[in-house]
């Protein structure tokens, strides 16, 4: 029997020692907080416990949890409907149902605020109707709340738990599904009682992943005027001048995070599912009629319309009507920033992921594992708290360089890191690490350890046999994390708005000035812009899905 090799590395080697480098580097900022929370120049704690924490955890929990209730029945209920059900438009709804993802939340907050608020046109046709000349006559949902707030985030991130249940239900075992029928379980009860169980692990990394963001989010939350602990940061950070008060909050935003990770590890204890013979045989499907059918299709229909194909619409229109807030040389600068951070982040991590990926293969090791797991914490991280440990790494580290040049040359070096082009990039390339790593080391994994002992008996060493064997196979895997890093960078907001240098814009942080002064239609090609390049991710993610049963296939018969 084959088993992995396990190259011997020396202790010099860059293989060794990168993942303990990596690790350290990204866990400094991190490292950076406890210390900042607990020492500030200014002690606000008790005041932040008696006045504004308490609501900002509030807001949050039930901010989490009406998002996590919402992503989960949109996205398991999508999911099974489109790989279980034969309904009209199912072909369709299979890739349209990701959609959403290329939208950022806070742009469809932005375009729903538009639409829904008093002298939108959604009242003011309603207005023309009735009659009615006052929002006294009637009522009217408040978009700009924490009932908006929940209904957006889980339009756009819905599609984290449909990708994973999706895959999920395509790799379950037909044997079990059919045991279920034959014990008198309907449709609905073998999916409650067999497949939703099977898929409980992938539901619920699903369910995190969309949990992370709407923690990391700021700019819906902010323009809503819901107060969760993200808008907390920046407040107390940026309006107060408190960045010992700022901490403080983002430590308590890392408990959370913390306690995500617990519960979805928790979540998948002891769940284990291998593939069988079961699994390679035609998935039974059930032909709905009637009004069930045109249920199922108005169904995703109306979920692909809300969070995708209505907010871009929106733009196209604004962007038709507004033919002077076009193309000019100062968004074709914010443009360029934003390509130029986001490539340079997608090359540095996708470098790094396959160093710590190969790392991975040839010394599989606990100890590895766990340095490159460190390693890839940063995605867990929400965006302002890992600017507030970057500022202050950086910080550190300028005035102790400004300080030693003073004292050895009477030179002053000024600000070398951290409010610069530099802090962003590094913001992203530790907020973004885990896909490549995770993407390229899955890649990797699929590799029969057999080549590797073929290209070292030709005598070639392990920086060889990488270059000349695994890069060629893994490119596929290389190219759709490099992807789909690219276009996370253009629409990250957070960091990017606490560490841009001054008078330095990208596309984001250029939509989200407009859309706080509520000229939202004056930036609609940069927003437009940001969802083109944002539908690149969704076809890798739709053609890995469609793969996934047959490759199920393949390694059953091995």
């Amino acid at each position: 029997m084959l088993t992995r090799p396990e190259t011997a590395v020396s202790g010099t080697s860059v293989l060794a020692w990168s993942p303990w480098v990596t690790a350290a580097v990204i866990a400094l900022p991190m490292l950076c907080l406890p210390w900042l929370a607990a020492f500030p120049e200014e002690n606000i704690w008790p005041h932040l416990l008696d006045t504004v924490l308490p609501r900002y955890v509030g807001t949050t929990l039930l901010l989490m949890l009406g998002v996590g209730v919402g992503v989960f029945v949109l996205g398991v209920s999508t999911a099974w409907l489109v790989t279980m059900c034969r309904f009209p438009g199912r072909a369709l709804f299979r890739w349209s149902l990701l959609l959403p993802l290329a939208m950022p939340a806070y742009l469809v907050a932005y375009i729903y605020t538009d639409l829904l608020e008093f002298a939108g046109p959604v009242q003011h046709a309603l207005r023309e109707m009735t009659g009615w000349t006052s929002a006294r006559q009637y009522w009217f949902p408040h978009i700009r709340s924490l009932g908006g707030a929940v209904l957006v985030m889980t339009l756009v991130l819905y599609p984290y738990v449909y990708m994973l249940a999706r895959s999920a239900f395509l790799t379950q075992s037909v044997a079990a599904l059919e045991a279920g029928r034959l014990l008198g379980a309907s449709a609905f009860g073998a999916f409650v009682r067999v497949a939703l169980p099977s898929a409980r692990p992938a539901i619920a990394v699903g369910v995190a992943l969309a949990l992370m963001e709407t923690l990391n989010d700021f700019g819906t939350v902010d323009y809503f005027g819901v107060q969760t602990l993200s808008a907390g940061v920046y407040d107390v950070w940026l309006n107060m001048g408190n960045l010992g008060g700022a901490a403080q909050i983002a430590v308590v935003m890392l408990a959370f995070v913390i306690a995500l990770v617990a519960v979805e590890r928790f979540s998948r204890r002891r769940q284990a599912h291998h593939m069988t013979k079961s699994n390679q045989d035609p998935l039974p499907e059930y032909a709905l009629s009637g009004l069930r059918a045109v249920a199922a299709s108005g169904f995703c229909a109306s979920i692909v319309i809300l969070g995708f194909a209505l907010p871009a619409g929106v733009l196209l229109s604004y962007v038709w009507a507004h033919p002077g807030a076009g193309w000019s040389a100062e968004l074709g600068r914010f443009a360029f920033n934003s390509v130029s951070l986001a490539t340079g982040a997608a090359v540095i991590t996708v470098g790094v992921g396959m160093l710590l990926a190969y790392s991975t293969r040839l010394r599989p090791i606990g100890l590895t594992r766990v340095v490159v797991r460190v390693a890839s914490l940063g995605y867990a991280v929400p965006g302002a708290v890992l600017a507030i440990g970057i500022l202050v790494t950086f910080a550190g580290i300028d005035n102790a360089v400004d300080a030693a040049m003073r004292q050895w040359f009477g030179v002053s070096t000024g600000l070398l890191l951290s409010g610069t082009g530099f802090a962003v990039l590094f913001a992203y390339v530790v907020r973004f690490l885990a896909i490549p790593a995770a993407g390229i080391e899955s890649s990797l994994a699929k590799i029969t350890p057999s080549m590797d002992m073929a290209s070292r008996t030709l005598g070639e060493g392990a920086q060889g046999t990488f270059r000349r064997v695994h890069l060629p196979l893994i490119r596929g895997g290389v190219l759709a994390a490099s992807t789909i890093v690219f276009v996370d960078c253009m629409k990250e907001l957070p960091a990017t708005l606490m560490l841009r240098p001054f008078n330095f814009d990208t596309l984001a942080t250029h939509l989200y000035q407009f859309a706080s002064d509520e000229q939202i239609e004056a930036a609609a090609l940069g927003a437009l812009i940001i969802v083109l390049v944002g539908l690149a991710p969704v076809i890798i993610l739709n053609r890995a899905i469609e793969r996934t049963r047959s490759l199920v296939r393949s390694q059953a018969n091995l």
